[in-house]
């Protein structure tokens, strides 16, 4: 089975990929869903031990963990270190379920895979872009985004062209969801011809 890591910078058009992916009968492992099911679940003693005060109602308030975090950003190694162990055990489940179906192979949505050096668990790196201006647009009009919110995960990221030059497979979303479905046909044909 293949296991390809899907993967781009914030704002890139990566999880309407990955739904295409989905559209066209692709397994697909989201590890930010992972991380929402933690946050509601298995994480929620953890980090609100390191990080008091941000569970309300039973689960991690993501605004108030964001709002701790923007204001110590030297942290957030602290709470990767508690999320990134138990998402990885989740990708470990979902490949051995497919892996016993006979799926030939399966899609790992994982946002930071360059950045935290997954790309040594996938076979294949497909790699979502688009131009600048367009990233910026579509970021900024997300709830509770700022300019510095964006600059600092921006710095946590790898840049979009080193992520293209070490990508397998390169998406770009710039234009139209038509052609962007194309290009990810395309990229899915190749995976079944291999």
């Amino acid at each position: 089975m293949i296991i390809v890591g899907l993967t781009g910078s914030i704002g890139m058009g990566k999880s309407t990929a990955a739904e295409m992916f989905r559209e066209l009968g692709v397994p697909v492992n989201d590890a930010d869903e992972a991380v929402h099911e933690l946050y509601r679940g298995e994480a929620v003693a953890s980090v609100e031990a390191a990080f008091p005060g941000v569970v309300k109602d039973g689960v991690i308030d993501r605004t108030e963990l964001s709002r701790q975090l923007l204001a110590a950003p030297q942290r957030l190694g602290e709470l990767e270190q508690i999320v990134h162990p138990l998402v990885r055990a989740k990708e470990r489940e979902f490949i051995a379920t497919y892996r016993a179906a006979g799926a030939p192979f399966v899609v790992l949505d994982i946002p930071l895979l360059f950045e935290t050096k997954a790309e040594g668990r996938v076979d294949q790196v497909v790699v979502v872009t688009c131009a600048p201006e367009i990233q910026r647009e579509r970021v900024m009009k997300r709830p509770g985004m700022t300019p510095e919110k964006f600059a600092m995960i921006l710095a946590r990221q790898v840049p979009d062209s080193e992520k293209r030059a070490r990508a397998d497979h390169i998406i770009d979303t710039s234009d139209s969801f038509d052609v962007t479905r194309e290009q990810i046909r395309s990229v899915v044909d190749r995976l079944r011809a291999s």
